[in-house]
C-alpha cells in the first residue's frame, strides 16, 4: 500500500532546476527514500522525462555498489567510504547527450568527499541533483552548510494525521487515538496487530535512533543519555532547562551530571531531528526568552515507545501533535508569554506571566494558538482565552479543542474550532 506523500512531492517539484542541491532531511525511517526514489521518480516519468535521463543510486545498494566496482562488505570491513573517482566515473558513462539529467541519490553520506562531488556536479546546467542520507551526521540540521550555499533543504517530517487517515481503516475519532500512541512513521501505521506496532517502534528506538546517536557523537556515559531521553518523555510540553534537568538528576539519579552536559545531550537529540524545542517569545516585549525552552517529539509513537506506553496524557499528547503539524505547514513555532501586572488582595502590584501554547509565524502572518483538550464550561474558556485578551494586538487568535464542536467565532473575534477540523484541512485557521 502506497501512502501519499503529496505536500512533499510539491516541494521537490517547485524546486525543480532551480540550480541548487535538493537535500532531504528528516528523521529515520520518516520516508525520505520512499519520496526520492519512488513518488519522485514516478512523477518524472509521468511527465515525460526519459528513464535513461534519471539516474538513481543508493550507496547502501549491493547491486549499485557492483555497477561501479565496489562492494558493500569490503567498504564494511575496511570501514570506509566509497570511492568518488568510480562513482563519478559511472555517472559520467550514464550522460551520453546535452538533455536534462535528473540525479537522484539515497545514503549519499557514505561517498566519500560527498560534498565536493555534488558541489562539483552544480557546474553542469544539464545535471539537477536530489540527495537524502539517514546516519547522523547527515541528519545534522547544518547539512546545508556543507554545500556552500548551493543546497535547498526539504524537511520531512512523518506521516501528518491528515496522511495517516489515507490509509486508515476507520473513522476520524478512532483514527487520532491510534495516531496519537502510535505515531506517523510509515512503517509502522502499515504494520498490522498493536503489539506489532508497538515493538517496532521499541526496535527504531533501541536500533536505529539510539544508536545513530551514540556512533556520530560518541557518547561515552550511555546511560545518562538515555536517562535524559526518559525523563523529556515524560514531560513533553513543559518548561525545562538543562539547569533544571541536572537537578532532576542529582535528585532521582544521585548523579553528578552538569548543566553544560545536559545541554550537549539535548543538541544531540535535536540534531537528530527526534525532539524539537520551542523558545519562549514576549509578545508585549517583542523579545525572546532564552530559557526555559518546551521540548517535543518528532513521532508520539517514538515518545510512547520509550516510556512503555505508560504514560498517556491525551493532553500533553495532543499540544505535542499541533505543534508537529504547525511545523510541518511551515510556521516557525513559539511559546507566547504575556507579561501582566495585577493587583493582589492587599492592593499591591503583582508581577505575572500568562502562556499562549504557540506564536506561530510565517512571513507576515501570525496566529496565536492555545491548545485545549476540553472545554466543559464557561470558565474553563474564560481561562483559556484570558492570555488572549491581554494581548492587545489584531493577530487571529485561535483555541483548538478535541471537543467536537462547530467553528466558530465569539464576542471577542476569536475563533475555536476542533482539532479534527484543524489536522484534516489546513485552511481552517484561515477562515
Amino acid at each position: 500500500m502506497e501512502i501519499g506523500r503529496d505536500f512533499y512531492l510539491s516541494k521537490l517539484i517547485n524546486r525543480k532546476h532551480n540550480g541548487l542541491i535538493k537535500v532531504i532531511t528528516g528523521i529515520r525511517r520518516c520516508g525520505k527514500s520512499y519520496l526520492l526514489n519512488t513518488i519522485f521518480y514516478n512523477h518524472l516519468l509521468e511527465n515525460g522525462v526519459d528513464e535513461g535521463h534519471i539516474i538513481r543510486f543508493a550507496f547502501d545498494s549491493a547491486d549499485d555498489l557492483y555497477l561501479i566496482g565496489e562492494s558493500l562488505i569490503k567498504i564494511g570491513k575496511g570501514k570506509r567510504r566509497v570511492d568518488p573517482e568510480k562513482f563519478m566515473a559511472y555517472i559520467r558513462s550514464k550522460m551520453t547527450d546535452k538533455g536534462m539529467y535528473y540525479l537522484l541519490l539515497d545514503e549519499v553520506q557514505m561517498l566519500d568527499c560527498f560534498e565536493t562531488v555534488l558541489n562539483g556536479y552544480m557546474r553542469n546546467d544539464n545535471m539537477d541533483v536530489y540527495v537524502t542520507g539517514s546516519n547522523a551526521k547527515f541528519l545534522s540540521k547544518d547539512i546545508i552548510t556543507e554545500f556552500a550555499g548551493r543546497g535547498d533543504e526539504i524537511h520531512m517530517y512523518p506521516l501528518s494525521f491528515s496522511e495517516f487517515m489515507s490509509v486508515y481503516n476507520g473513522d476520524k475519532y478512532e483514527g487520532l487515538s491510534e495516531y496519537m500512541l502510535y505515531g506517523g512513521i510509515p512503517m509502522v501505521v502499515l504494520r498490522d496487530g498493536i503489539n506489532e506496532k508497538a515493538v517496532l517502534l521499541e526496535n527504531l528506538f533501541s536500533e536505529i535512533y539510539i544508536r545513530d546517536i551514540y556512533k556520530r557523537n560518541k557518547v561515552r556515559n550511555q546511560g545518562e543519555l538515555e536517562d535524559l531521553l526518559n525523563i523529556l518523555s515524560s514531560s513533553i510540553g513543559s518548561l525545562t532547562n538543562p539547569e533544571k534537568l541536572k537537578n532532576t538528576f542529582r535528585t532521582v539519579k544521585k548523579s553528578q551530571i552538569t548543566s553544560n552536559t545536559v545541554k550537549k545531550y539535548l543538541d544531540y537529540f535535536e540534531d537528530s531531528f527526534l525532539i524539537e524545542s520551542a523558545q519562549r517569545y514576549d509578545i508585549k516585549g517583542k523579545a525572546y526568552i532564552e530559557t526555559p525552552k518546551k521540548y517535543y517529539f518528532s513521532d508520539l509513537g517514538l515518545r510512547n515507545a520509550r516510556i512503555n506506553f505508560r504514560q498517556f496524557e491525551q493532553t500533553h499528547s495532543m499540544e505535542n501533535v499541533i505543534y508537529n503539524e504547525l511545523r510541518m505547514r511551515g510556521y516557525s513555532v513559539d511559546v507566547g508569554v504575556v507579561p501582566i501586572v495585577e493587583k493582589d488582595k492587599a492592593g499591591k502590584a503583582v508581577r505575572k506571566q500568562l502562556e499562549v501554547d504557540f506564536v506561530c509565524n510565517m512571513g507576515s502572518t501570525r496566529y496565536y494558538i492555545q491548545s485545549a483538550y476540553s472545554i466543559p464550561d464557561e470558565d474553563k474558556r474564560t481561562q483559556e482565552i484570558r492570555p488572549f485578551r491581554k494581548i492587545g494586538d489584531s493577530f487571529k487568535k485561535i483555541i483548538i479543542t478535541k471537543d467536537i464542536v462547530p467553528m466558530h467565532y465569539d464576542d471577542y473575534g476569536i475563533l475555536t474550532l476542533n482539532i479534527y477540523d484543524f489536522l484534516l484541512d489546513p485552511a481552517s485557521i484561515k477562515r
